[in-house]
C-alpha cells in the first residue's frame, strides 16, 4: 500500500484584507489566529514593506485550506491556533496540528498509517494562496521531494 488521500483543502486570500484587519485589530487578530511561532516569523519581516502583512496572509490562508483538508472548517472543536505553519529542516512547509486539529487528523488516520501533511504557499501581490494535502502512509515512509 502506497498511501491515501484523506483530504485536500485550497484558499486563496487578498493581502490587502489582511494588511487592513491589521491595522484595526492588530495584536487581537494575531493573537487570536496565529501560534507564538508564527508571530515571531512574522515579526522577522515587520518593516519589510509589504512581506509582514504577505507573512500573515499566507499563514491564514494555509489554516483555510488544512481547515478544509480536515472537513470540518473552524468548528467542531478545530480553533485558528490549532494549525501552525512550520518549516521543517529543510525549508519545506507543513502544518503541525494540535488540540481539536490534531483528534480529528488522528479519526481520520486508518490504524496501521500515519498521517502526511503537505502544503504548498505562495503570494503574488495582491494575492496569497495555500493548498493542503492530508494523507496516511505505512509508517517511515519518506517524503518525496
Amino acid at each position: 500500500m502506497s498511501g491515501l488521500i484523506l483530504g485536500l483543502g485550497s484558499d486563496l486570500i487578498d493581502i490587502q484584507r489582511v494588511e487592513k484587519t491589521l491595522e484595526r485589530f492588530g495584536a487581537r487578530f494575531i493573537d487570536r489566529c496565529f501560534t507564538p511561532a508564527e508571530q515571531a516569523k512574522a515579526e522577522r519581516r515587520r518593516g519589510a514593506g509589504r512581506a509582514y502583512a504577505a507573512t500573515y496572509a499566507k499563514r491564514f490562508a494555509a489554516k483555510e485550506a488544512a481547515a478544509k483538508a480536515l472537513g470540518t472548517g473552524f468548528r467542531a472543536g478545530v480553533f485558528w491556533r490549532d494549525l501552525g505553519v512550520v518549516n521543517l529542516p529543510s525549508g519545506r512547509p507543513t502544518v503541525v496540528m494540535t488540540g481539536g486539529a490534531l483528534a480529528r487528523l488522528q479519526a481520520l488516520t486508518p490504524a496501521g498509517l500515519e498521517a502526511r501533511v503537505d502544503l504548498t504557499i505562495t503570494d503574488d501581490w495582491p494575492l496569497a494562496q495555500a493548498m493542503v494535502i492530508l494523507s496516511a502512509v505505512p509508517p517511515g515512509t519518506p517524503v518525496v521531494r
